[in-house]
């Protein structure tokens, strides 16, 4: 009896254990478990999520990964303007699934573009992006050094590609250039129909730099050319102040605010009613004086109604190139195998009047629309020499 009573408390207790362990689900239930199967598939998108691999610049020399590198021209990578808009196109690249690692280095010297170029050189990077006409020959050297990266120059006129000589051709650098001419032809002649003093100003950084004198130049052309063919909108001889601040080297000439500032009040002083700012932060500063003072600012490089927001209520236009959708686009034929080496060229334009749009009369909408399609079909010539000719 004993024994008996032995054999049920151990069946007893293998029995709470088995409870306690779940273990006595009726096999009869296993079908309805199996059932659930297909709701279970359905949510498969949430259930493959593998778990984020961060890629690294050390995954940059691997075949697969494509990454690219951006060196600024001396100055800040949110300068509003001309490096910013650079970046902006690589990093467009990222999110249009080209790039899969994006970087960028800040020159803040001239004497380090090889350096900083060689940064993600020797880090394995697959394409790299020099913005400025400054670090043309730094770029042309890095690429024969590194025949196997892609290098594109954002405003490096390649003349060799023009030459008779083949045997200096770089396959794997490509100048992504732009008519700023055109560009500063179009505000200068729309600074020119709404200027009630007859008075522009233009604040630029260095002359040495051929696409800022082309702007200020342009700018000037495009005065003239408004004077000469809508009289009855601009009214009589517009006088034009440009100022180009090569009394600095180039760790300063696009980096002086305060300077922009002041020689944009001295314009103002004398009348102009409307600045425009071709230099990077020198720029800048003129154009948000200028918007402080009441007058109208007129931007440069991108749309600066949406990156200049203290200036934006007095912004008339901007001398606009399409430097972001031009890097971007480069990146793709980077790494579809389809750039060239040599000269690409993006286009330019003027950004829409934004909050002063009821203030820009439609007989000055029309003419804006006529100049500016003049200057595509090649029917109107700005006039203004690729760089400054020598005195």
């Amino acid at each position: 009896m004993k024994k008996l009573y032995f054999v049920m408390a151990l069946v007893l207790i293998a029995s709470m254990i088995l409870t306690a362990c779940g273990g006595t689900t009726p096999a009869t239930e296993a079908p309805v478990v199996a059932t659930e199967a297909p709701v279970v598939a359905t949510e498969a998108p949430v259930a493959t999520e593998a778990p984020v691999v961060e890629i690294t610049q050390e995954d940059c020399p691997k075949a697969e990964v494509f990454c690219v590198g951006l060196v600024t021209d001396v100055g800040k990578i949110n300068d509003k303007s001309f490096n910013q808009s650079a970046w902006e196109g690589v990093q467009k690249s990222e999110t249009d699934g080209v790039a899969d690692l994006v970087q960028f280095i800040e020159t803040a010297d001239a004497k380090d573009y090889a350096k900083n170029i060689s940064t993600f050189a020797d880090a394995g990077f697959d394409a790299i992006v020099t913005v400025g006409f400054g670090l043309g020959e730094a770029t042309g050297i890095a690429a024969l050094a590194y025949p196997d990266i892609k290098f594109i120059g954002v405003d490096q006129f390649l003349a060799w590609q023009y030459d008779d000589d083949a045997t200096n051709d770089v396959a794997n650098h490509t100048g992504l250039n732009f008519p700023e001419d055109q560009a500063g032809f179009l505000v200068g002649a729309l600074g020119a129909m709404m200027s009630k003093t007859h008075k522009l100003g233009a604040v630029c950084g260095t002359d040495v730099v051929p696409p800022v004198w082309r702007f200020g130049e342009g700018y000037k052309a495009g005065a003239a050319y408004a004077d000469a063919n809508f009289a009855a909108l601009s009214g009589t001889t517009t006088e034009v102040f440009v100022v180009y601040h090569s009394d600095v080297g180039f760790d300063k000439t696009f980096t002086d605010p305060e300077w922009g500032a002041q020689t944009a009040k001295s314009m103002m002083d004398q009348g102009a009613d409307a600045i425009f700012g071709c230099g990077g932060l020198t720029g800048n500063g003129a154009v948000t004086a200028a918007a402080q003072a009441g007058a109208y600012g007129i931007g440069v490089d991108t749309d600066q109604y949406l990156t200049l927001t203290e200036a934006a209520p007095r912004m008339l236009s901007s001398a606009m190139k399409l430097i972001t959708p031009g890097v971007a686009d480069l990146l793709v034929a980077a790494k579809d195998g389809s750039i060239a080496g040599g000269n690409a060229f993006g286009s330019a334009g003027y950004a829409p009047f934004h909050d002063l749009d009821g203030e820009v009369s439609a007989e000055i909408k029309a003419a804006m629309e006529a100049i500016n399609a003049g200057l595509l079909d090649g029917s109107i010539l700005t006039n203004v020499p690729p760089v400054k000719p020598a005195e």
